[in-house]
């Protein structure tokens, strides 16, 4: 695996950590670092990174508030 690239998932504590949880990655960089785009993709689906996933966060927590507030009246 590339120098840099290492550096760069060390860098990064959730990447560390996925690469710890799917072993298999290790082997994907070190056969094609241009995989690295792949490995983040679904390092942020597993976290819910994404902006999707934050958004509809968001919105989960509007609607909890708002029935919290229903239920109090």
């Amino acid at each position: 695996m590339d120098i840099n690239l290492q550096m760069e998932l060390k860098k990064n504590e959730k990447m560390y950590n996925f690469l710890k949880e799917n072993s298999y990655w290790i082997k994907e960089l070190n056969r094609n670092p241009e995989s690295y785009k792949k490995f983040v993709q679904e390092m942020k689906i597993k976290y819910k990174l994404r902006p999707t996933d934050k958004v509809n966060e968001v919105i989960d927590n509007i609607d909890l508030i708002s029935t919290v507030l229903q239920t109090l009246k």
